[in-house]
């Protein structure tokens, strides 16, 4: 006997439709983990990148230095690096701006509610690691004033003026309060900038007159607390000390 055909019926098709599993979009969590991840290698590549231009250009400077250079420092290829920075230029003011965005922070952190002579003794101590540690930023910056500051004098007169003048009432403010010293608050700037970027800028000298650079922890620390004593002694009352 010939089997039976049912009738097709919307019950039957909405069965067979039900018993099809349907395809899922992936969870909306794995698409943002998946953005993030990606974010994370832009982010890394552009440091690799950004590190290997410091370390070019504060040696051979912006004229000196190629893109080719950077890539292959960089390990990786020319229109990959034009991919992150469209010309060396621009490549070259960022270097400069991250360099300033590090130092700038501790000088920041000022305020005229906090003790003086502390903050200037920790800003001393935190120069100086950055000298240690960063001295090709250094050398590039004080390269880049030297020769006019042709690309960062926008940022200069912008940021780094409006900064300084903001801190300098905060010295003002502890002046007023008897924790200072009448002091010029921008030659108090510019001493502790100076002294302490000396000892990246000049780290060839240093080292044939003192025999030591920084990177030796003794010397580091003579250093610091040579720094802070000096400065210290000449801009507190003594009954402040």
């Amino acid at each position: 006997m010939p089997p039976i055909k049912r009738p097709v019926t919307a019950a039957t098709i909405t069965r067979k439709t039900a018993a099809v599993p349907r395809k899922t979009r992936a969870p909306a969590v794995r698409s943002a983990a998946s953005t993030s991840r990606r974010r994370r290698q832009i982010e890394d590549k552009r440091s690799v990148i950004l590190d290997a231009a410091l370390g070019l250009f504060s040696r051979f400077g912006l004229h000196g230095t190629s893109l080719d250079q950077v890539a292959t420092r960089a390990d990786v290829s020319k229109s990959n690096l034009l991919y992150y920075f469209a010309s060396k230029e621009a490549l070259y003011v960022q270097v400069l701006r991250d360099l300033l965005a590090v130092w700038l922070a501790p000088f920041r952190g000022f305020s005229a509610n906090q003790d003086a002579r502390q903050v200037i003794a920790d800003y001393i101590r935190t120069k100086l690691v950055l000298a240690r540690d960063r001295p090709e930023a250094s050398r590039l910056y004080c390269m880049e004033m030297l020769q006019g500051a042709p690309l960062l004098r926008d940022e200069l007169q912008r940021e780094l003026r409006e900064l300084v003048a903001h801190k300098s009432k905060v010295i003002q403010a502890w002046i007023a309060s008897g924790q200072l010293t009448p002091v010029d608050p921008h030659t108090l700037i510019f001493m502790l900038w100076a002294s302490t970027q000396h000892y990246a800028d000049f780290s060839v000298q240093v080292e044939v007159i003192a025999g030591r650079t920084l990177d030796d922890p003794e010397f580091f620390e003579q250093t610091v607390e040579n720094l802070q004593r000096i400065v210290l002694q000449g801009i507190t009352p003594p009954s402040a000390g």
